[in-house]
């Protein structure tokens, strides 16, 4: 990792770890949706900025995993084994996602995706019996570790940031093994790579799965912190938000999801004293960002430091087409 992105990264985590001592009720809230939000960019940053494949179909893994959690929470089962249960369909439902990759690819699986995210949502909607359709799934229990109860919105931050910190070591292990690379090779040319014999199939398919599962452990988090789910929630609308959100931080870029998530979480928040304008002003600010770094946020320092380096080497040129003695 690059050193600005260390210590980047310091920064970030001493604010996530000291930020509860100077924030209220709410402000503890609005952090642990972000830390929510990190994980299921996470997931998302990996097939779409790491496997180069097109995803508008995030929010229906969102969903898989909050309304497992919730159901299985209503029967009584332990949160500790609901978890697991909602990361375990949503890998299975990924590969199954994945398959259209195998066939199509750019503006076309990203149709195929959003299809599935709207078929999702509408058995969200319809299936009453399941799902209490609009009426949606209350009375969502918060874990306990022990005698530990986490029902307090503190209590649950910290649990919410070890599973960010814990899946992010994760997801840089992965992506430092021959399996990162894989992805990347997919990504940046998916001829050459299957040509020096990479399985392109397998490693297309395990980056919709992985990044499902991230996107189920997210889902599950979110149920049990505001404790009531429902359709509205999960939408193709949902989807572009976190598609937004990868892109806005730097798809590809380990920290993407961490600044791309703050600017769809957080910058929303504090954009509200604009009142019935602030939708405008984010839309605005997102769309002069695209314009200006169409890469993300984290793409900043590589321009600065293309841009050095290419007039350097325009002035490095400049010196070699003078005369010999005006060199000097």
């Amino acid at each position: 990792m690059k050193k600005l992105h260390i210590i980047l990264l310091a920064l970030v985590l001493l604010f996530l770890v000291a930020m509860p001592t100077f924030a209220k009720n709410y402000g503890i809230h609005m952090f642990t949706t972000w830390l929510v939000f990190i994980i299921a960019t996470m997931g998302l940053n990996l097939t779409v900025g790491y496997a180069g494949q097109k995803s508008l179909g995030h929010a229906a893994f969102f969903g898989i995993g909050a309304y497992t959690v919730a159901l299985f929470l209503k029967v009584g089962m332990s949160f500790w084994l609901a978890l697991p249960v909602a990361a375990l369909n949503c890998f299975v439902v990924g590969l199954l996602v994945g398959w259209p990759a195998l066939r199509v690819q750019t503006i076309y699986l990203a149709f195929a995706t959003l299809g599935f995210n709207t078929a999702m949502w509408l058995v969200m909607r319809n299936e009453e019996w399941l799902t209490g359709g609009t009426f949606g799934i209350n009375n969502i229990a918060r874990p306990s570790i022990g005698s530990l109860s986490l029902d307090g919105n503190l209590a649950y931050y910290y649990l919410v940031l070890c599973f960010t910190l814990v899946l992010g070591l994760l997801l840089w292990g992965l992506l430092r093994s021959p399996w990162g690379k894989a992805f990347t090779a997919l990504r940046d040319n998916p001829i050459r790579a299957e040509s020096l014999g990479i399985d392109t199939r397998r490693y297309t398919l395990l980056s919709f799965a992985i990044g499902a599962v991230y996107a189920g452990i997210a889902g599950g988090l979110y149920a049990s912190q505001v404790q009531f789910i429902d359709p509205a929630l999960f939408t193709v609308g949902a989807s572009i938000m976190m598609y937004l959100m990868v892109v806005v931080g730097g798809p590809g870029y380990f920290l993407g999801p961490v600044l791309g998530s703050a600017v769809g979480v957080v910058l929303p928040e504090w954009l509200r004293f604009a009142q019935a304008w602030y939708l405008f002003v984010f839309g605005t600010a997102v769309v002069l960002l695209m314009i200006w770094l169409p890469d993300g946020l984290l793409s900043l320092p590589d321009r600065l430091r293309a841009r050095r380096q290419s007039r350097l080497a325009s002035a490095a040129r400049a010196r070699q087409a003078l005369p010999r003695g005006d060199q000097a």
